[in-house]
């Protein structure tokens, strides 16, 4: 049980550094995308769409089974509940993001005309929106499991997080907006990347929080 609930922490703290490099690659060679103008959810239109849909999934599902591993390395309890279903709600998001298409916006893929929003469109970002807020719930409900340190980091990593999402919301396809959306999808692989590697730290000394 020990090996394997590591193993599923391990996953979730590779999924961050995974996701990061996969979506740098293809924003710095994808022709037409701009990294200060698309989304990265745009990367899955397109002949290579299917690299960040792979991306999706792949580190969506890792988040979920790293929810599974903090779940069993934690005490029992109300906040241990809520905080891992929505760290699993977080991956499951992720998972639906690369199921359901973002619409192509601001001339990417190239060529692609301006359209309105498609139903798999519109699934894409509740899904979105759905996943990013349960991730930074789950910053201040998971707060509690180590000390003074790690509840003010997760706090203000919740706090960040939702204001580079909302930030992203609110400027759109603009630079600031995709600027805010990568600050927030960097602190909050950040943290799970810190939470799974402290709290595999514990299960492989068998302590628990």
């Amino acid at each position: 049980m020990q090996t394997s609930t590591r193993a599923l922490l391990a996953g979730g703290a590779l999924a961050g550094p995974i996701y990061v490099i996969a979506a740098l690659a293809q924003g710095l060679t994808r022709t037409g995308f701009d990294l200060l103008r698309h989304d990265v959810s745009l990367l899955a239109n397109g002949a290579l769409g299917w690299v960040q849909i792979a991306n999706f999934l792949l580190t969506g599902a890792l988040v979920a089974a790293c929810a599974v591993g903090v779940r069993r390395v934690l005490p029992s309890g109300r906040r241990t509940t809520w905080g891992t279903v929505l760290l699993g709600l977080y991956g499951i998001g992720l998972i639906l993001a690369g199921v359901f298409l973002a619409d192509p916006v601001a001339g990417f893929p190239p060529g692609t005309a301006a359209t309105t929003i498609s139903w798999h469109g519109t699934l894409h970002l509740l899904c979105a929106a759905i996943a990013f807020f349960a991730l930074a719930t789950a910053c201040f409900v998971l707060a509690h499991l180590d000390g003074s340190g790690w509840a003010a980091y997760s706090r203000i990593t919740g706090v960040l997080f939702l204001i580079g999402f909302l930030g992203g919301v609110a400027g759109s396809a603009g630079p600031a907006g995709v600027l805010a959306l990568w600050a927030a999808v960097l602190i909050g692989w950040a943290w799970i990347s810190v939470l799974a590697t402290r709290l595999s730290r514990r299960a492989r000394e068998g302590v628990t929080a």
